[in-house]
């Protein structure tokens, strides 16, 4: 296989460094490099150098060790002015006080507010609309597709409907959901300059602050009123508090919904006989949302949590201050943890449960039952609608978005039948 940036790759081997690949041009290399490397791989983000964890054991005991935590403050880089605000990055580490950067007792504080919102029963609740929404959506899918048949599963269906529930959980006007795709897809994408980014975030603040005051005025059923008005798990969550949890959120819950849905579809139009066994009801899409998390993870790398003090890990140490990424792909397949085959897609793999790509431990993704719901039931009911659905394109023409944290492509054409 052809790699972009093999003679760079090449010397990040020898100099014991991996750089994460901005473009995201060979996402599969990266792995199995950063994999090969060892249970704890040197790397380098955008001039910034910091470890990542790449196996599965590990991870889970990197991700419940108190030794470990999300406040930036305790980064050395950020106290010695190595590391600033004009750093492309720094906007997905220091993103407003929210449970994604805090810890301890703090976290729980917020957190047990955000699952009152998110309980199961507001998720079943919700399911009708999901299913709605999907309904509609591929509508728009038969109605989109061009003279030569082609249509963008992601921008007509993918990247919409994550959107239309986590817009509609949040209470926003559905005439509110582009802008909101525009900004966040802007944010995360490498090309976009860092002035601009951090404009962005002050908007997002801005859009956030006008909803929760509006739903502290004129509170309805809501997640955001809910998150105002939850009273339970010690004091009220404060303005600041609920807009960074909410900003967070929906970044987070709308992206891997994306990303969950177009892997696995790709994976299947790759994998016939397997698509074949699913369509039979041979097996049930659980098993295809579950092996899509362990083996195309959404998230890629997991940025960043700092030691505050030295950790030994297998025959490194990390020192304190220094940071840690958590990368999920890397880790997702780990032969230790999922056989020799790991690299395979396989929705009979006995393991594909044992995944850890929505976290462990204290920061598990709050989201992930949401997101599991609606891949859930997207997945079947777009190959319910169009048995015959395949790719305009040969899958290698497919190509990543310029994320370094998401794993999310361009476009997806496809054709429907």
């Amino acid at each position: 296989m052809n790699c972009p940036h093999a003679e760079a790759a090449q010397a990040d081997r020898n100099a014991g460094v991996i750089t994460v690949d901005p473009m995201v041009q060979d996402l599969d290399g990266e792995t199995a490099r950063l994999r090969d490397a060892g249970v704890l791989a040197r790397i380098d983000l955008l001039g910034v150098p910091a470890w990542t964890v790449t196996r599965h054991a590990e991870a889970r005991q990197l991700l419940v060790d108190p030794r470990l935590v999300k406040d930036i403050d305790a980064w050395g880089l950020w106290q010695s002015g190595v590391v600033t605000r004009a750093w492309p990055l720094i906007g997905m580490i220091d993103a407003g006080r929210s449970m994604f950067t805090v810890d301890g007792s703090e976290h729980r504080r917020l957190r047990t507010k955000t699952s009152q919102a998110l309980t199961p029963r507001r998720l079943e609740a919700i399911r009708p609309d999901i299913e709605k929404f999907t309904e509609e959506l591929l509508d728009a899918l038969d109605a989109a597709q061009g003279e030569d048949g082609v249509v963008d599963l992601k921008a007509v269906f993918a990247q919409p409907l994550p959107m239309k529930v986590v817009g509609m959980l949040m209470g926003v006007d559905e005439s509110q959901h582009a802008m909101l795709t525009r900004q966040y897809k802007a944010f995360f994408s490498m090309l976009t300059p860092q002035d601009e980014r951090l404009a962005l975030l002050a908007e997002l603040d801005v859009f956030y602050t006008d909803l929760v005051r509006e739903k502290t005025a004129r509170p309805t059923d809501d997640l955001t009123s809910a998150l105002i008005l939850a009273e339970e798990g010690g004091d009220p969550l404060t303005e600041e508090e609920v807009v960074g949890n909410l900003k967070a959120m929906v970044a987070a819950g709308h992206e891997t919904t994306i990303g969950l849905v177009l892997n696995a579809v790709r994976a299947l139009l790759s994998h016939p006989d397997q698509l074949r066994a699913v369509l039979a009801g041979e097996i049930g899409w659980d098993a295809v949302v579950e092996e899509t998390l362990r083996w195309d993870t959404p998230t890629t790398h997991l940025l960043m949590r700092f030691a505050t003090e030295d950790l030994a890990v297998g025959d490194e140490m990390i020192r304190k201050g220094e940071g840690v990424v958590i990368s999920y792909r890397a880790i997702g397949r780990d032969t230790e943890q999922h056989g020799p085959d790991a690299d395979a897609f396989d929705i009979t793999r006995p393991t594909r449960n044992r995944h850890m790509t929505f976290g462990h431990g204290p920061h598990i993704c709050p989201g992930a039952a949401l997101s599991r719901v609606e891949a859930g039931i997207a997945l079947p009911a777009l190959f319910g609608r169009f048995p015959g659905l395949r790719l305009a394109v040969p899958d290698e023409e497919i190509t990543k978005l310029p994320v370094m944290t998401q794993n999310d492509m361009a476009a997806f054409p496809v054709l429907l039948g």
